[in-house]
């Protein structure tokens, strides 16, 4: 290649690159941009894309109060519903657990496309925080040295970008490319495959019922859970690696009424479904989750299957604790909030873990063709269901409250 045909980069700076506009991505650049500290979210994917990207619905209570205090969460408490309770159905019996009347707590229903579209409009229109879509090839230099950069091709121009900065974020998901910049010689890898596979579905079709519902069959789990007054979220324990070409509408329909059965339950609202794949049911956690000048967060760093809900909860609180540490030290100085980083996120993360864990067993335990793991979990849930010490913990976990043992 001649020196004419070597391709020009363009140099820019910026405090903290901010790689992924999911949750944990934009909830941190919101923050940072609100203190004034200079930061520039990089996405690969389109702003139309992220904004309708179909994801997690549940928001911990605490998460919202913690949005609010940032000024991030007017249009949620204008439109999100609140749950109060949660209804398991076993053979063909209904119980109700009413998680408010003994934690004091609520999840909110808010799709993640919606917060999302929320966290772009306030961080690049109402506050004027810059974001690049559509961006490729992005990578990341000098991470181990007080002056790391991050290069993309802008999509404009095919031109390469390189970005001086003071520190890098890796936000963009268990699909992005900031957990391969973590050196294998530091980082520890945890992983758990739970053996099974959810087929996820999407159906327009109002909710069947005012709460979540969670089917234990011996045919496989099957979930209910509300995402909008006019759209319902089912999932429908599978084989791994099924094909969802297997479950024709008659099929997966005919499969949630039979696992969804319980006396005095209202039948299933039936609708067109809109959204079907197939998600391996396995977490993992990335330990450390910072290296010199890059911190990941939210699924770059673990990943909770959907069994408890966590997903998006943990992203926010892993963006508002870093979104915090990096404010004290661009103001003050004061690095301890980096150098404790991933220690105070992961002792949540391994809290949720292992309550994704028992509440795993509890759903799986009567499909999986063990007797015994059969029995222990219907223990689990009629002690969950009778005994207030217990659920007075599994409201805990199940809430995220107070969780940072």
């Amino acid at each position: 290649m001649t020196a004419d045909a070597v391709p020009s980069v363009s140099v820019r700076r910026t405090r903290v690159v901010v790689v992924g506009a999911g949750p944990a991505g934009l909830t941190l650049a919101n923050v940072l941009r609100a203190a004034s500290v200079d930061c520039l979210v990089l996405e690969t994917e389109s702003r139309r894309f992220v904004e309708q990207r179909p994801r997690a619905g549940f928001l911990e209570e605490w998460a919202v109060r913690a949005l609010e205090e940032r000024g991030l969460a007017d249009r949620l408490l204008e439109h999100a519903g609140v749950h109060t309770e949660c209804e398991f159905r076993v053979a063909g019996e209904r119980h109700r657990f009413p998680y408010t009347e003994v934690s004091g707590q609520r999840h909110y229903v808010y799709p993640q496309p919606v917060l999302v579209t929320d966290l772009v409009r306030e961080y690049a229109d109402v506050r004027g925080g810059e974001i690049r879509f559509g961006v490729r090839d992005v990578d990341a230099e000098g991470i181990d040295t007080d002056r790391p950069s991050v290069t993309y091709t802008d999509p404009s121009t095919g031109g390469r970008v390189r970005v001086a900065c003071d520190f890098v974020a890796g936000c963009d998901g268990a699909r992005g490319v900031s957990q391969g910049w973590m050196p294998a010689a530091h980082t520890t890898v945890a992983r758990h495959d739970f053996g099974v596979g959810w087929l996820a579905l999407l159906a327009e079709a109002p909710p069947s019922s005012d709460c979540v519902v969670f089917g234990i069959h011996p045919r496989g789990f099957a979930g209910h859970m509300a995402r909008s007054p006019q759209v319902t979220r089912y999932y429908l324990e599978c084989p791994p690696d099924d094909d969802p070409g297997n479950w024709p509408d008659g099929r997966v329909w005919s499969e949630l009424r039979t696992r969804l059965s319980a006396d005095g339950a209202r039948p299933l609202t039936e609708g067109p479904l809109i959204e079907k794949r197939v998600l391996n049911m396995h977490n993992y956690v990335v330990e450390p989750m910072s290296y010199g000048r890059l911190h990941l967060a939210g699924d770059a760093a673990h990943l909770l299957a959907p069994i408890g809900a966590k997903g998006m909860n943990l992203a926010i609180h892993d963006a508002l604790l870093l979104a915090d540490a990096l404010v004290a030290h661009a103001g003050k100085g004061d690095g301890s909030g980096l150098a404790g980083y991933s220690e105070a996120c992961l002792r949540r993360v391994w809290q949720y873990q292992e309550f994704s864990q028992w509440l795993a067993e509890v759903y799986h335990g009567t499909s999986s063709g063990d007797p015994f793991r059969a029995g222990v979990a219907l223990a689990r849930l009629r002690r969950t269901l009778a005994s207030p010490a217990a659920a007075a913990g599994f409201a805990e976990l199940f809430l995220g409250k107070d969780t940072d043992f």
